[in-house]
């Protein structure tokens, strides 16, 4: 492995870490795009290795330190939650890991792209402005 991509790749995941860090986002919205453009990985090689890193204990700093925090500010976060979303997690990236090695890698980009796009829209608000000015109209 050449140094500059060892140099993109802690780039990367610095990246993917902070924003993971900041606001709970990192690995699909940050890992798999840079690694699609920056490492000219397919789509399925890009969500795997995402998937890879989660399996790691690297968010656990960051946990850690939102755990403590919330507690200290008397808002704990509830580790039964957390096991009851692990499990969901664990049944759900089971089935959708093989749901997509079964999308060829074109259309599994563009359906990553639009959901991409829609929580971007969603978050900014957008959605709801569209609707009041189709209503207006009619």
């Amino acid at each position: 492995m050449s140094t500059e991509i060892i140099i993109i790749v802690i780039l990367i995941g610095l990246a993917a870490g902070l924003l993971s860090g900041l606001v709970g986002v990192g690995g699909g919205i940050i890992l798999v795009p840079a690694m699609v453009f920056f490492l000219q990985y397919s789509q399925h090689q890009a969500q795997g290795t995402s998937l890879g890193v989660l399996c790691l204990p690297v968010v656990i700093i960051g946990f850690l330190k939102y755990y403590f925090d919330s507690k200290r500010m008397g808002t704990p976060i509830d580790f039964r939650i957390i096991s009851i979303l692990a499990i969901g997690f664990l049944a759900g990236g089971y089935l959708g890991s093989t749901m997509a090695l079964k999308i060829d890698q074109s259309t599994l980009r563009k359906f990553f792209a639009v959901l991409l796009f829609y929580t971007a829209f969603s978050m900014l608000e957008w959605d709801t402005m569209v609707i009041r000015w189709i209503k207006n109209i009619f």
